[in-house]
């Protein structure tokens, strides 16, 4: 249980601030989605983040799980100095995100030309500085990871969301109280023709600090060419991967844009309603975030050890079991989470439970995921998120005309669970990992059951003080039962 326990730990702080990066959308979901009432203005910030995606893995080409593997252990079992691997690691980056940061700002106003935001040059240069900004300071929190640094990590990214959430709300609030020149005093003025682009300017800002922060030993590098190589050898493909991977978790909202069967108008607004709703979804994208950030050194670091695989197995039951309480806490509860998005955007919460599942998938993967890293099979992988993205363009493309982003969010699901099974049946002829399957199925199909008579009484029952009665039963049935199969067992380990 000791080396579980420090991956606990360490998940529960890299959690933490990974939570609080991502509860900036929930504070800020309220404010966007009532100052922004038109859910076109919400679907243009979708869409431009949706970009970002991309760029960001392109920019970082696999790098910084290249970091991992080789500042963790070498394959040649030859001692590599870490500050040879860091240098060699944040000097390529340096390099190519100059050269790609200047190619977006001198070609700013093509590309606004090309996504239909003509005469807004300006949204692609925010952009291409925070992608830049970020891109940069990646080797550096990895560097913090590596070295369980976890606090530092911690405190830097409370700085980069205190400033985002407090320059939104500063730029935004004389919107939402109709009061434009309410903060005339400190120099501001809301320009309701800049509209979107004060979510970018806080971004860029928060960004910028963060990058401020890490200059110091930014530029005390050690390069290597040798050891460049080796990165590089091992990081390219994870482009492949990464492009994949985000083609599955945010090609939709592009897709929705231009295969809607409205006005660019009307898509747009079906590119912010989904936006807004999967805010919703995103208890389970904290859950999995935060494991994935306190995971991956941990996978690495246990590798060497004679009982690796049964530690991973274990590690994947536990992930399922919380993942099913968040499924269940959220799913069966639409009353109680809307209330993060605006009124406007409540048409779609009936995707929420399509969405949470989706997600949990998605963590199984990333959990997964450990057998091509440890194997070093990081090119053969590649075949998983490329089969994933076919379903996810497919599916999209023929359910999108038809029932709008209802068709997005199955199609998100598909492609996850088809990812899931495709990395399981490939894995394990490369490296056997003994899962629990009857356990984790178990978890998953009584979740999913309970959830879905959960809702039935949500949406047919008058009486709401039983329904919410009635629904918070169900959620202790689950309880009850992961109890009786798990829970009492890790708590007697723990005191052990």
């Amino acid at each position: 249980m000791r080396p579980l326990r420090r991956l606990a730990g360490q998940t529960a702080i890299y959690g933490l601030s990974t939570i609080l990066v991502r509860m900036l959308n929930y504070l800020l979901a309220p404010l966007h989605t009532n100052v922004f009432s038109n859910q076109a203005d919400y679907g243009v910030i979708s869409e431009l983040y949706a970009y970002v995606t991309f760029l960001n893995v392109i920019f970082m080409y696999g790098m910084e799980t290249a970091f991992f593997r080789f500042a963790s252990r070498n394959r040649d079992q030859e001692w590599i100095p870490a500050d040879k691997v860091f240098g060699s690691a944040q000097s390529s980056l340096l390099v190519t995100t100059f050269l790609l940061t200047s190619v977006l700002l001198m070609l700013s106003g093509r590309i606004a030309e090309w996504l239909s935001y003509p005469g807004h040059a300006n949204y692609v240069i925010f952009f291409a500085l925070i992608i830049a900004s970020d891109t940069l300071v990646n080797i550096p929190f990895a560097k913090l990871r590596l070295e369980n640094r976890p606090w530092k990590y911690f405190g830097i990214k409370l700085t980069n969301i205190c400033i985002n959430i407090s320059l939104n709300f500063f730029f935004l609030w004389p919107a939402l109280q109709h009061n434009y020149d309410m903060f005339e005093k400190f120099g501001f003025v809301y320009q309701p023709e800049y509209g979107v682009a004060y979510v970018f300017i806080a971004n860029l800002v928060a960004s910028a600090v963060t990058l401020l922060i890490f200059l110091p030993g930014m530029f005390q590098l050690h390069f290597d060419s040798i050891v460049w190589r080796k990165l590089m050898r091992y990081g390219l493909p994870l482009i492949i991967i990464g492009l994949a991977g985000m083609v599955n978790e945010t090609l939709d909202r592009v897709l929705l844009k231009y295969w809607g069967s409205g006005t660019l108008e009307e898509n747009l607004q079906q590119v912010g309603i989904y936006s807004a709703v999967y805010k919703i979804s995103i208890f389970m994208t904290l859950a999995v975030q935060g494991f994935r950030m306190g995971a991956e050194p941990f996978f690495f670091s246990q590798a060497t050890e004679k009982n690796a695989p049964a530690t991973y197995a274990q590690v994947m039951k536990y992930f399922v079991l919380i993942c099913c309480f968040i499924f269940l806490g959220v799913g069966m509860f639409p009353d109680v989470f809307k209330i993060i998005i605006g009124p406007e955007y409540r048409s779609g919460l009936h995707i929420v439970p399509i969405l949470l599942m989706a997600n949990l998938f998605l963590g199984i993967y990333y959990n997964q995921g450990v057998w091509y890293k440890l194997t070093d099979k990081t090119a053969f992988a590649t075949i998983i998120p490329i089969a994933g993205a076919l379903i996810t363009l497919t599916l999209n493309i023929i359910l999108i005309p038809r029932i709008g982003y209802t068709g997005s969010a199955w199609a998100t699901l598909c492609c996850y669970g088809s990812m899931v099974l495709l990395s399981h049946f490939i894995g394990q002829r490369y490296y056997h990992v003994p899962y629990n399957l009857r356990k984790i199925l178990f978890y998953l199909a009584a979740a999913f059951g309970l959830c879905m008579l959960g809702l039935w009484i949500y949406n047919h029952l008058d009486n709401t003080l039983l329904a919410i009665a009635l629904r918070i039963l169900l959620f202790g049935v689950f309880f009850l039962a992961g109890w009786w199969l798990d829970i009492r067992a890790i708590i007697k380990r723990a005191k052990n």
